[in-house]
């Protein structure tokens, strides 16, 4: 199948001559030699296949007509599943009339090319129509499937590691889990491995996957210490103790010393308002009794 581009139905009635003087206004077609092409009345520029088609666009041409790409784009057939939208570069200040275009190929599902020259454009063409037929894996690279070529592939991936070092390692070791295990002594005898490979080997064998955060720069585990005890000791702190020894075994969140602190005295103000309230109550219950003996003076104003 050929590519085909797109021409007049009244230049196709007209004639050749017209038909030359298309190809004469068109300088893309001069660029598309390694395809055949013929002119037929299709509704894109360029059709690359039953499923493939293509619209040219110049910026130059865009900056007069905004809507012409929107228009165009509506009047492409849904059968079409790659629609290539080949945009050419050929003004200077590319920004705006770029991103118009991008908006409007990415608004209607197509694919946005870009060229700055007419050879680009004829070579985007080209290679769509050569690759019509071809499955998507052909352009991934081949490697072969021997034990050699692939550890070469495994091991070249390291830096400073090249072919030669590779087929050193293997007729030294055998195979790749040996090469794991090795010590950096090991590593070190084998000929044309030097220490900058060396240490490079061994790093990539033996680094974790996951990076550990350093100690020092981790925040610091905080924990209240054993002897501290910010309330004072008196009767029935024994208890308390006891109690908050079983709720030490406990696992709790870890805390921090300012929250440890404000909770410690938070129990101890508690505490001290408890005490000063029963002493104020004794108070007024003895002001609140008769006197006993004349001259006995009491100071109720407590």
């Amino acid at each position: 199948m050929v590519l085909v581009v797109k021409l007049e139905l009244l230049f196709i009635e007209l004639g050749v001559v017209f038909a030359w003087l298309w190809l004469k206004g068109n300088p893309l077609l001069k660029h598309i030699r390694n395809v055949r092409w013929a002119f037929a009345d299709v509704v894109c520029d360029y059709m690359l296949g039953q499923s493939t088609c293509a619209l040219y666009l110049s910026l130059r041409y865009h900056l007069l007509h905004p809507d012409y790409l929107y228009y165009r784009i509506r009047e492409l057939p849904k059968s079409f599943k790659l629609r290539v939208v080949l945009c050419h570069v050929d003004v200077e200040d590319v920004v705006k009339p770029l991103l118009e275009v991008t908006k409007t190929a990415l608004l209607h599902d197509c694919t946005l090319l870009c060229a700055w020259s007419l050879e680009e454009c004829g070579r985007y063409l080209e290679t769509i129509k050569v690759y019509e037929n071809k499955p998507a894996d052909i352009i991934q690279g081949q490697m072969d499937t021997d034990y050699l070529s692939r550890l070469n592939h495994a091991l070249t991936t390291i830096r400073h590691v090249n072919k030669t070092d590779v087929v050193t390692l293997g007729s030294t070791f055998g195979t790749l889990s040996h090469i794991m295990d090795a010590s950096m002594e090991d590593l070190a005898r084998c000929p044309g491995i030097g220490e900058r490979k060396v240490k490079r080997l061994y790093e990539t064998f033996h680094e974790p996957f996951k990076r550990v955060v350093p100690k020092h720069l981790s925040v610091p585990e905080t924990s209240t210490p054993k002897n501290f005890e910010p309330r004072p000791v008196s009767e029935g702190n024994e208890g308390e103790k006891e109690d908050d020894a079983k709720k030490h075994t406990k696992k709790e969140p870890e805390t921090t010393i300012k929250s440890a602190l404000s909770a410690a005295f938070a129990k101890y103000s508690d505490k001290i308002g408890k005490k000063n309230n029963i002493s104020v109550k004794e108070k007024i219950e003895e002001c609140s009794s008769p006197v006993e003996a004349e001259g006995e003076n009491r100071n109720c104003s407590e």
